[in-house]
């Protein structure tokens, strides 16, 4: 980056060099963009509708930070280990690249910006608001450096940019790019964002703010103009979206009259569901899926508990029979179906005994895959205050055991398939030949390269060609625990 100094070595510059400088700043031609992004789908879904923002004002987006002009880092702090990995990668970036111009946003930003302001370099605080408004904000910067403002102590003007917006002066749902990539296999399509749920565990009320949906019109808008680039599938993120239309006030719409209509537009191929919270996956929302073939039989519905005594101290507002009765709901209108879920242990209060029935009604479910992670104390949450917090070494001993259990029910979901003709979206192809993609219930394979007009295809299925998924997600957060 260039920067221009104040006082008497300002004044040495000529009026030729002043305008070089100055135009360089302000056309963000050339200007390098680099994202480091921390989290779930939903930051990453944000982090390139934003890389898209600037490449159209002429911004050009590289992998490496090295060589970036601008780093923004999209963080997280869901649990505690979120927290620290933001924190460790703003002070290295900052360190690390003294010239580039520092944004921080995500929802460690949100929850903590007096401790990201705290970290000398930092250039651009956004939270989990405004980011459409980045452009603008890395104009102001750029600016104020034009005019020699410190990167290290910004002026006066650029406080602003500092502050973070509390969700009382703001609940509108923002809206983002469009969001393409050269693949035009799967595209994300964001329609919600926030969760007034207020789960005693959860800080993502507190950094996200409350349930805000996207005014329809703007999904179908953007659904159809993703299936017009040639995109195959297109996934329903956000942070809850089953919640989706209930802060309407007309009260008219929902996920399943939203899911019937995307259904209906020319080209969906296929239309796949973010995670459903249990009490929102309602009749009519089945009944919409079951007719309708192009929304695919794959469905996230976290569970966080297998005891009915943990499930309502986290204010979960569901009993596990609940929980069976809608599995049985959904496999008896979708057979066949894959249904994942979410798994927390480790809560505050869980005994051996509440932990050892919640494993027979983990396996009675018969998930398709598990996603376990230890319970992360967060301050500021009702469960950060509970008595009996579990300790560390127990926690990791009831996730490494839980993982075993999901790697086992998802080998025996996969079997069902072996020998049987599925449709397959092929995503990219590896080093060594094989072409790798999801099937529609969300089965990964690797299969030997085959010529074909489509990247959508039928293939049957072999044992060797399916992915083994040992717990991955779940293995890292073992660290946190230990």
């Amino acid at each position: 980056m260039l920067y221009l100094l104040r006082g008497k070595e300002a004044k040495r510059m000529n009026k030729e060099d002043k305008q070089m400088i100055t135009e360089n700043m302000k056309n963000a031609e050339g200007l390098k963009v680099s994202f480091l992004t921390l989290g779930c789908k939903v930051n990453q879904t944000e982090s390139e509708a934003l890389s898209q923002l600037l490449a159209g004002e002429g911004y050009k987006t590289v992998q490496e930070a090295d060589s970036a002009d601008v780093i923004i880092i999209n963080t997280c702090t869901v649990t505690g280990t979120g927290s620290m990995k933001s924190r460790k990668l703003i002070r290295k970036m900052v360190k690390d690249h003294p010239g580039a111009i520092i944004a921080v946003m995500g929802c460690y930003a949100q929850l903590s910006p007096d401790e990201v302001a705290g970290i000398d370099g930092v250039g651009l605080i956004m939270g989990t608001q405004d980011r459409s408004s980045l452009l603008q904000f890395l104009r102001d910067i750029q600016d104020e450096r034009t005019a020699g403002a410190s990167a290290k102590k910004p002026a006066e003007s650029l406080k602003p940019l500092r502050k973070v917006k509390s969700f009382e002066e703001s609940v509108k749902y923002e809206e983002l790019p469009l969001i393409k990539s050269e693949s035009r296999t799967r595209a994300m399509l964001k329609i919600q964002d926030g969760c007034s749920q207020f789960c005693t565990y959860c800080i993502v009320p507190y950094t996200r703010g409350p349930s805000r949906s996207r005014d329809p019109e703007n999904v179908y808008r953007e659904a159809r103009e993703l299936l017009k680039a040639g995109y195959k599938e297109i996934v329903l993120t956000g942070i809850h979206i089953g919640a989706f239309g209930r802060d309407f006030a007309d009260k008219n719409m929902n996920l399943g009259l939203l899911v019937s209509e995307l259904v209906k537009l020319p080209g969906m191929k296929r239309l796949r569901l973010g995670s459903i919270e249990p009490m929102e996956f309602s009749l009519e929302l089945l009944e919409v899926i079951a007719a309708n073939a192009a929304v695919c039989p794959h469905f996230h519905i976290p569970l966080q508990s297998g005891s009915n005594k943990i499930l309502g101290k986290m204010n979960r507002p569901y009993t596990i029979e609940d929980y069976a009765a809608l599995l049985k709901q959904i496999r008896a209108r979708v057979p066949d179906a894959a249904i994942a879920t979410d798994i927390m242990v480790g809560f505050p209060g869980e005994t051996d005994q509440d932990y050892q029935d919640g494993l027979r009604f983990i396996e009675s479910c018969e998930f398709s895959g598990i996603h376990v992670f230890p319970y992360s104390r967060r301050p500021g949450t009702p469960a950060a205050d509970m008595p009996e917090q579990i300790p560390n070494r127990i926690k990791t001993a009831r996730v490494r055991e839980l993982i075993q259990i999901g790697q086992k029910s998802r080998r025996k979901y996969e079997r069902k398939f072996i020998g049987k003709q599925l449709e397959v979206l092929l995503e990219n192809v590896d080093q060594d030949g094989r072409a790798r993609g999801h099937t529609r219930n969300y089965l990964e394979l690797r299969i030997p390269s085959i010529l074909a007009e489509s990247n959508l295809i039928t293939y049957t299925v072999r044992e060797e060609d399916l992915v083994s998924v040992p717990g991955n997600a779940a293995s890292r957060e073992i660290n946190e625990a230990e």
